[in-house]
């Protein structure tokens, strides 16, 4: 199976609390996956200065909701800071993936993957809003920011509380496509031009209840 550029649902949990614990960003993630096909996970940890941070030892654990568990240990990839994981989804259903860092007990919690039964047509894709909700929890926006729609229970400056605000169209694209053009702590993800699209249409206009 090709993997999508997306990254994950509605209902995200946990986002990374304390200031002191690594910021996880995904650099891709599917809207659904296969059960019995291996799902390869790759991924970067920051430490709040935005230094990538080699020699950690994160773990991957999935559950599903019938309470099977999937596990995996992430081995470092070939970029400094980068670690890649591989999971098997022994049924279909859905399935809520924790990264645990290994740094001062920080674990990252997904929101629920749709794994579906071999040879069973895709799921629908997800509207631009939803992709951008999701991509807001996995690219590691929830590290520093809030969005009720996200992580309501995060506690952050106002300043950095994206709900309901809005900023220019054109000008949010480019910020996203490379956060250097104005001084801000905010690393560079090389986000596609998909991606910033995205997150731009979910930054700009709250997702509603009814969307998927």
């Amino acid at each position: 199976m090709t993997l999508r550029c997306a990254v994950l649902i509605l209902a995200l949990a946990g986002a990374l609390g304390a200031q002191d614990l690594p910021t996880i960003t995904l650099s891709d993630f599917p809207e659904y996956a296969v059960a019995g096909t291996p799902l390869k996970l790759t991924f970067t940890a920051r430490n709040q200065v935005e230094a990538l941070l080699p020699g950690l030892r994160p773990t991957i654990q999935a559950m599903s909701n019938g309470g099977l568990v999937a596990k995996s240990n992430a081995i470092p990839g070939k970029d400094r800071g980068e670690y890649t994981a591989t999971l098997t989804f022994s049924r279909e259903g859905d399935w809520t993936i924790t990264i645990a860092s290994s740094v001062n007990g920080g674990i990252l919690t997904l929101p629920p993957l749709k794994v579906i039964t071999p040879g069973t047509a895709p799921p629908p894709p997800f509207s631009p809003n939803t992709r951008g909700l999701r991509l807001f929890a996995t690219k590691g926006c929830v590290a520093c920011h809030r969005h009720i729609e996200v992580n309501p229970g995060r506690t952050v400056d106002a300043k950095l509380d994206l709900t309901g605000k809005r900023f220019p169209q054109d000008y949010l694209r480019k910020f996203l496509a490379d956060p250097g053009i104005k001084p801000a702590d905010m690393p560079n993800l090389k986000l596609k031009n998909d991606e910033i699209e995205a997150l731009a249409a979910f930054i700009n206009k709250l997702v509603s209840k009814s969307a998927k």
